[in-house]
């Protein structure tokens, strides 16, 4: 988007250009820990990996999760598939991800 168009020059452009977003509702929090299935997104990424695992046991450790379900992304540098998150939110009550860089 042109800033300024001198008569006499090239244009300036601004590179920021402009941002738009709608907001999107967040999930309600849960009340209680214990007793959900705890599904871990793994982004692929080796420190994400050591970051995750080691949360999970802990957290499984501490509140007794029904169940601990392991998903991995196909690539860290794209989105989860559709069918993914799909899956995820259909098998899982909280689920936690990292990044780990």
């Amino acid at each position: 988007m042109p800033l300024d168009t001198p008569t006499n020059g090239p244009a300036v452009y601004d590179p920021r250009g402009t941002v738009s977003a709608e907001p999107a509702p967040i999930a309600d929090r849960v009340k209680a820990l214990a007793g959900l299935r705890l599904g871990v997104l793994d982004n692929t990424k080796w420190n994400a990996n050591k970051l995750l695992r080691r949360t999970m046991a802990r957290l499984d450790d501490e509140i007794g999760f029904a169940a601990t379900n392991y998903y991995n992304k196909e690539s860290f540098s794209m989105v989860a598939a559709p069918a993914l998150v799909e899956r995820i939110v259909e098998e899982n009550d909280v689920v936690i991800t990292a990044i780990g860089d």
